[in-house]
């Protein structure tokens, strides 16, 4: 039996090359630890990132919300202060108006004492409220709290109590 000219043959004996030369085996260690050490690092900016990201949307989120709140609080106070009655009953949520005519808010809010000067705290998310540092006609000083609720059609916040 005779062999094609293109093939070559068996190798010969010991101490032959092979025809093709072995793959490296020095370094394989090294390689691979720079792969997955990059992979890692990459790993790690990408979810470090999404990271950042998400603790920026966070803080953006309450502080708008402290915003709003506050410009809801601030402007009930303001028509409260000057005896804009029922502008005053138009800023204040659903609930409080079903429980009160604007008739009835009027002569209850005209026997109070009008809040002078106030200082509003920060919004409390949980409770929808936000404390007040209230300073009255007589120079009395109390701490209040309104109480908020949510417009489900525009979404603004409204006041639905001011107490202690």
């Amino acid at each position: 039996m005779t062999t094609a000219p293109h093939v070559p043959g068996p190798p010969q004996g010991p101490g032959v090359q092979p025809p093709f030369p072995a793959p490296p085996v020095e370094g394989k260690g090294r390689r691979i630890g720079w792969g997955l050490g990059t992979g890692a690092g990459v790993a790690l900016l990408i979810c470090g990132g999404g990271l950042a990201a998400l603790i920026g949307l966070g803080t953006s989120v309450t502080g708008a919300l402290n915003e709003q709140a506050h410009a809801a609080v601030d402007s009930y106070l303001t028509a409260l202060r000057g005896g804009r009655y029922d502008q005053a009953y138009g800023q204040l949520c659903e609930r409080a108006q079903e429980q009160e005519s604007a008739s009835e808010f009027r002569s209850r809010v005209e026997s109070e004492q009008r809040i002078q000067t106030w200082q509003l705290g920060d919004f409390d998310q949980l409770d929808l409220t936000v404390p007040v540092q209230a300073t009255y006609e007589n120079g009395q000083a109390r701490r209040l709290e309104a109480s908020l609720d949510q417009n489900t059609s525009t979404g603004r916040f409204e006041v639905c109590e001011l107490g202690e």
